[in-house]
Order: structure tokens, then C-alpha cells, then sequence
């Protein structure tokens, strides 16, 4: 067992400095800032506000099901920072490229990475085209989490997991019971 911890932890932190140094250019250091906000609440909540607010029924629904999808993987997300403490890669590693506003709150796990997975998965499960469109930009938000500085692998494989459970689990149950 503690062998697959050790390569675990080795892997984390050799795939993280391959993603903040080594894919290091202007394109990404352009793009990146501003994909990883599309997985922050003013993006998520907002989106999701508008699209409740301006288009039909049908996918009226689908966006109140990713808000409640966000909401429940958002409440797990603060349990588990809580229980595992776990401290940013910028804080425990040397030679972070470390993107602006760094965040000081535990890093396991991504609570962007979750957010943008929650609704791209609530919306993929209705629709390919949809999830061709936003399946990648959920991808790109938990790459650009690694690539500021601001989350190992794993903090963004375990809040894509988190956000694809919390939307499968919240479809099945609206089917359930309505």
C-alpha cells in the first residue's frame, strides 16, 4: 500500500510541473487565465441565472437541474477541503509558475473543476452536441487549474468526479420522482 501511495504522490507532482513548466507558452498563458474562470461561481451561477431566465422549458429545466447539480457537488467539495487540508502545489512546491490572485483556502479538490463538470455533464446527458462543446472547456478548466499553480492532478480528477456523480445522481433522481 504504500508503494502505490508513493506513486501516487510521484505522479501527481511529476504530471503537475509537466503542465505548469513544460507546456509554458504565450498562447496558454493567454487562454488558460480566462478559461479558468469559467468554472468560478460568477461564470457558473451566472450562466445558469440566464439561461434559467431567458430560454423555453426544455432547457430552462436542464439549467435548474445543473444549478442543483452545482449546489450538491459544491457542498461536498467544502466538506472534503475541510477533512483533508490538503495545501495548494504553489505553497509546497519550488518553481511554480503561479498565475495572479493566488487562492489561500486547501486545494483538494478542484472546486472549479467540479463546477464546470456539473454543467457540462447536466447538459451533455441531453444533448452530443452540447456535450461536444462543453466536455473539452470542463477538460481546459482543470488543466488551467494545474497550469496557474493552483491544483495537483488529483484535485482535478477527483472534482471531475465529484461534478459526474453529482449530475448523474441528481438526473436519476429527477427521473425518479417526477
Amino acid at each position: 500500500m504504500n508503494r502505490i501511495v508513493t506513486w501516487l504522490v510521484s505522479s501527481d507532482v511529476s504530471i503537475f510541473h509537466y503542465v505548469n513548466q513544460q507546456l509554458k507558452c504565450r498562447v496558454l498563458d493567454y487562454l488558460l487565465p480566462k478559461i479558468t474562470h469559467l468554472g468560478g461561481a460568477t461564470a457558473t451561477i451566472g450562466s445558469l441565472v440566464i439561461i434559467i431566465t431567458l430560454f423555453g422549458t426544455e432547457i430552462r429545466s436542464r439549467a435548474i437541474l445543473a444549478l442543483v447539480s452545482l449546489a450538491i457537488s459544491h457542498i461536498f467539495v467544502h466538506f472534503i477541503k475541510k477533512a483533508y487540508c490538503r495545501q495548494r502545489p504553489y505553497m509546497r512546491l519550488t518553481n511554480v509558475h503561479l498565475g495572479s490572485n493566488p487562492l489561500k483556502d486547501y486545494s483538494f479538490p478542484s472546486g472549479h473543476t467540479t463546477a464546470a463538470f456539473s454543467i457540462a455533464i447536466m447538459f451533455a446527458l441531453f444533448s452530443s452536441l452540447l456535450a461536444f462543446i462543453l466536455l473539452p472547456i470542463a477538460f481546459l478548466v482543470g488543466l488551467s487549474r494545474m497550469y496557474l499553480g493552483l491544483h495537483y492532478p488529483t484535485d482535478c480528477i477527483i472534482g471531475a468526479l465529484l461534478g459526474t456523480v453529482s449530475s448523474i445522481f441528481v438526473v436519476f433522481s429527477y427521473s425518479f420522482f417526477f
